[in-house]
């Protein structure tokens, strides 16, 4: 056993989270199952791709014979692996564990991790219906809770928040809806008294998950019933996201009506669609969300969402909801068209959503199942514009959108510019 030296000290902003799956865990070779357990570790560390480590005794040694490779890492210790010999070939190094780990990660003892890379490694969410199941491939991006905190900017002076930098590593990019999030979340907090009814953005520089996004808030109008707030997006001093806010201090029904629902299949006849947040179930009416560039279809997406924990403030919830407004569009707009997918998107095209606008009418708890109803209106001239509605299951319009997306070709490919598939805009 070699002496680790500790790297904890040089580094005291590093960090490494042991994070209890509350589901089951299970990793495959492809149809040989190697381990299963209810009691898996999401280990997040700094500048790494998420690794999962189930309990020893939930992996099944029998399949595997110890090697002489080793590995140190300055921050968890010294690595023992094992060979995969119920393979055909034999894979070598597909698990590993840290005998003694460091003080620091000291949960990883009794633990093994496994390559995501070579086996397939799947998080599995039950509910109380047997057809209430949700499975996410590792690496995820994250869970509900951390898209929460994503979105939940925190005051940082007068009429200003900050939203945090994030762990994402597999597309370093800023979506327009988080944006539109933030800023539903920063008016509300700054008018506590008032909900956002509407709230409209732009999105003319892109922004990474790197650094922190920055929010202030402008009092164009506060009045008694309407008032009307300015919002600045920057990041590191520079402006990312413009947009306004209107906000209502409500008033009881003077007439009231609303557009039917569509007759869509229900979220159990729909095929479940792995978006890599746990927490937050989602299923495709017809599976049209797809990557594949030869399926054809009318240029819309149904898609049904809930989650499984919701924050119990409203305005978060409303965030929640806005927040996914900007994934369909583009989808959308590509169905119709033979040989266009999204799997081209920032590898042949430069695609993005370039602004949005959402008005909120009826409020449904978002962990029930609610439909984004997303159809692509027109596409053409490099543009695409997308109108949406959002329904609670039982037919209530929680709210209706408008989304302008960029749909061009590169003048260069992006590995020609510098860049990959994870920043190409």
């Amino acid at each position: 056993m070699a002496q680790v030296e500790s790297a904890w000290g040089r580094y005291p902003g590093y960090r490494i989270d042991l994070v209890p799956f509350r589901g089951t865990a299970r990793a495959w070779h492809d149809d040989l199952l190697i381990a299963e357990s209810t009691s898996a570790l999401r280990v997040l560390e700094t500048d790494h791709v998420e690794r999962l480590y189930f309990p020893e005794s939930d992996v099944r040694f029998d399949l595997f014979e110890a090697n002489d490779h080793h590995s140190i890492c300055p921050f968890k210790g010294e690595a023992d692996y094992w060979t995969l010999t119920a393979a055909d070939p034999v894979q070598e190094d597909v698990i590993w564990a840290y005998p003694t780990p460091l003080d620091e990660v000291a949960g990883l003892k009794g633990h093994v991790g496994v390559y995501h890379e070579r086996l397939r490694v799947e998080l599995e969410e039950r509910g109380t219906d047997d057809r209430d199941v949700n499975i996410t491939r590792v690496p995820t991006w994250g869970d509900a809770a951390d898209l929460i905190r994503l979105i939940d900017v925190q005051p940082n002076g007068p009429d200003r928040f900050v939203g945090p930098p994030y762990r994402d590593k597999t597309r370093n990019v800023v979506e327009g809806g988080q944006f539109l999030a933030q800023a539903i979340v920063a008016a509300s907090k700054t008018m506590p008294e008032q909900r956002v009814i509407s709230a409209y953005m732009t999105f003319p520089k892109a922004a990474s998950f790197d650094d922190p996004i920055d929010i202030t808030v402008e009092k164009l109008r506060a009045g008694r019933t309407f008032s009307t707030l300015a919002i600045r997006a920057e990041q590191n001093g520079a402006l990312c996201s413009p947009g306004l806010i209107l906000m209502d201090a409500g008033a009881p029904d003077t007439i009231a009506d609303r557009v039917a629902m569509p007759d869509v299949p229900g979220p159990y006849e729909s095929e479940p669609y792995d978006m890599k947040v746990l927490g937050r179930d989602l299923r495709i009416v017809d599976g049209a969300y797809s990557p594949d560039p030869n399926r054809d279809g009318p240029p819309v997406i149904y898609a049904w969402m809930r989650f499984r924990d919701a924050p119990t403030e409203q305005y978060l919830q409303s965030a929640l909801v806005a927040q996914a407004t900007t994934h369909w569009t583009i989808g959308a707009a590509m169905r119709p068209h033979h040989g266009f997918g999204e799997a081209d998107a920032h590898v042949t095209m430069s695609t993005g959503i370039m602004s949005v606008g959402i008005a909120f009418h009826d409020d449904a708890p978002v962990t029930e199942w609610f439909l984004y109803a997303n159809p692509a209106i027109w596409s053409g001239r490099g543009l695409a514009q997308g109108q949406g509605q959002v329904f609670s299951e039982d037919g209530r319009l929680m709210a209706s959108y408008t989304v302008q997306a960029m749909i061009r070709r590169f003048a260069k490919a992006p590995d020609a510019m510098g860049k990959d598939a994870s920043n190409a805009m």
